[in-house]
């Protein structure tokens, strides 16, 4: 791939070909457009497109594609900007591709549970359209208010309900897809069995924007749950909070929901958006939010009280119920937020590990060890019940990780750990551009060749969001 300037320079010399397939007001070169598109949320990495551009429909997007592929453009397609791990970033320059004028719903299927719609809405909107009638979309990533459902299609997104309800993956029926050709292709059916052929919309689902551009999305809903309660469960253990989790599905429970915060990363999000409705103690090392939801009261009742009393058994502290609507809205804006807080208090560098959820008390006693060994600060968090732990690490003169020879050894140690343990190096953040360096810990020759030749098909000439995911 040509370096950044040469391939912004192309891409500028086809900017009246471009107008015309979206209109003057809708490519921007200024330097003002292209340096709010040159960044994600990943550390504070900065790379500038040549154009950008916004489409309205499948056939602009395909248009578009078509130019790009004849002359080698690279393209990076581009959600809302809410990535942590740089897959929105144009390093090679050429088209910064947004989505954000696709952002209609379409339709909703009461009849067989289904929406329709467009990449460009927000999460959070389309929860709230489908409930208006009773219907559910689970998959709640942090940055739900702000992020693209079709970003979520792109890194598999989760968030807190996925311990019960699943991932995206797990809710997406059928997408058209904009193929890099400029090809427009249906991957599937709009039915919950589909036995025909490869499974192609699987194979789009989480593949990072690196094989084609998701024009729509069909996915399955649920009925709204009537129910739901919250508890936070305080401990004295670090470790002992992990061994609760497991034990808490052991015991045969399956909570909607089951975050752990730690004590430092608690400190600093209650301060960033100035709350006290949590009891923060210096003996208190982590806390555990749990949901339970569904249609009848008394049954979740009792299940919480079961659980508080399971916890008992694992160093607790006095369970405190979110007494009303207003208490859980709190409890949650502060686990959402808990990213956002500690990354403006200086850990900019996040990694995404999952393990096996018995393996987290292991996980979580190592990433401590670690950050003794190598001299960094670190908070974790996340989604306890999928044993999926987010790492926010501190460095003293390190605030990105990419290419850092002060942090890759640390990392590169993390993920070894976490392979050790069962796991994987990104639970629902992606690989993007900045995990791709450990691939190898988890892949070996054979499944990096077949990723590779899968790229190839799909992307001939490797335009693309190419050097993401691998080179």
């Amino acid at each position: 791939m040509a370096d950044a300037t040469a391939t912004a320079d192309r891409a500028l010399q086809y900017i009246g070909s471009f107008k015309k397939i979206v209109g003057d007001g809708f490519v921007f070169a200024d330097a003002e457009s292209l340096n709010n598109y040159a960044h994600d949320e990943t550390e504070n990495l900065h790379f500038l497109p040549g154009l950008v551009i916004k489409p309205r429909t499948v056939g602009e997007v395909s248009a578009i594609m078509k130019i790009c592929n004849e002359q080698h453009i690279p393209v990076t397609p581009r959600g809302a900007g809410t990535g942590l791990s740089g897959g929105a970033l144009p390093q090679f320059g050429g088209v910064l591709l947004s989505t954000e004028r696709m952002n209609s719903i379409l339709d909703i299927d009461e009849r067989n549970l289904q929406v329709t719609t467009e990449p460009g809405v927000i999460t959070e909107v389309l929860q709230n359209a489908v409930k208006e009638k009773g219907l559910f979309y689970p998959p709640d990533p942090s940055s739900r208010g702000s992020c693209f459902i079709g970003g979520n299609i792109a890194e598999n997104s989760g968030g807190p309900k996925a311990v019960k309800y699943g991932v995206v993956k797990d809710y997406v029926l059928n997408l058209e897809v904009v193929l890099p050709t400029g090809d427009i292709i249906w991957t599937g059916a709009n039915v919950l069995k589909n036995s025909t052929g490869y499974n192609l919309t699987q194979l789009i689902v989480g593949s990072e924007g690196t094989l084609g551009i998701v024009t729509k999305i069909v996915l399955k809903l649920l009925p709204f749950p009537k129910y739901d309660l919250l508890m936070l469960v305080p401990f004295n253990s670090l470790e002992k909070a992990g061994e609760a989790v497991s034990a808490i599905f052991r015991a045969g429970f399956t909570p909607s929901a089951m975050e752990l915060v730690e004590i430092n990363a608690l400190k600093i999000v209650s301060k960033f958006v100035d709350s006290a409705v949590v009891p923060v103690t210096d003996e208190m090392e982590a806390h555990l939010i749990i949901e339970v939801d569904g249609n009848h009261i008394d049954t979740l009742m009792s299940e919480m009280e079961a659980i508080s009393e399971l916890l008992t058994k694992y160093d607790c502290g006095d369970v405190f119920f979110a007494d009303d609507a207003q208490q859980k809205a709190e409890l949650w804006k502060l686990r959402r937020r808990v990213a956002e807080a500690v990354k403006i208090n200086g850990y900019t560098i996040e990694e995404d590990t999952v393990v096996p959820r018995a393996e987290l008390p292991a996980l979580i006693r190592g990433v401590k060890q670690l950050g003794k060994e190598y001299n960094f600060d670190v908070v974790c968090y996340g989604h306890a019940g999928d044993g999926n732990l987010h790492i926010r690490i501190k460095k003293e003169g390190s605030i990105y990780s990419l290419n850092n020879p002060e942090v890759i050894p640390a990392l590169r140690a993390l993920f070894e750990l976490v392979k050790k343990l069962g796991g994987t190096i990104s639970g629902e953040h992606g690989i993007g551009l900045i995990q791709k360096e450990y691939m190898d810990i988890v892949f070996d020759e054979v499944q990096m060749k077949l990723m590779k030749g899968i790229k190839k098909t799909f992307d001939p000439n490797n335009i693309l969001n190419s050097g993401k995911i691998f080179d």
